[in-house]
């Protein structure tokens, strides 16, 4: 599967070939405030597969484990791109806004549930976890 996608002024670009190990929707606190809105849909690759052009600018934050994340974006113009976790060593997590196609996106599961904004039903069957299964 060929994966391409990048930032809202063009600066940033990427491109995977892979297949995605995960598609969802995360809830929680932090994704809610960096997209600036109620969750995220996220895609994971591996991070070997992807081929990254243009500079991003790193965020390290703390995730509700604990452990560290990397949030990346374009200094430019300030779109999310991607994350790295220390929970998940070895993925990009993507954020598919910034794809450039999105219509084979269909997200499997729903996590950090807990963290949900009361007024927000997803419809669709996935699997929903209260935090990050596993």
């Amino acid at each position: 599967m060929k994966i391409e996608g990048g930032c809202l002024c063009g600066k940033v670009r990427y491109s995977a070939d892979a297949e995605p190990t995960l598609v969802g929707v995360c809830h929680c606190k932090n994704c809610q405030k960096q997209a600036g809105t109620a969750f995220s849909i996220v895609v994971a690759i591996p991070n070997a597969a992807l081929s990254m052009r243009g500079t991003l600018k790193t965020f390290s934050d703390r995730g509700d484990s604990g452990k560290a994340v990397q949030r990346r974006f374009c200094p430019e113009c300030g779109s999310p791109i991607l994350s790295e976790t220390e929970r998940s060593p070895g993925l990009a997590i993507l954020r598919a806004g910034t794809l450039d196609d999105t219509s084979w996106l269909k997200p499997t599961m729903e996590i950090f549930c807990d963290s949900a904004q009361s007024w927000v039903t997803l419809g669709g069957d996935r699997q929903r976890f209260p935090k990050m299964p596993g």
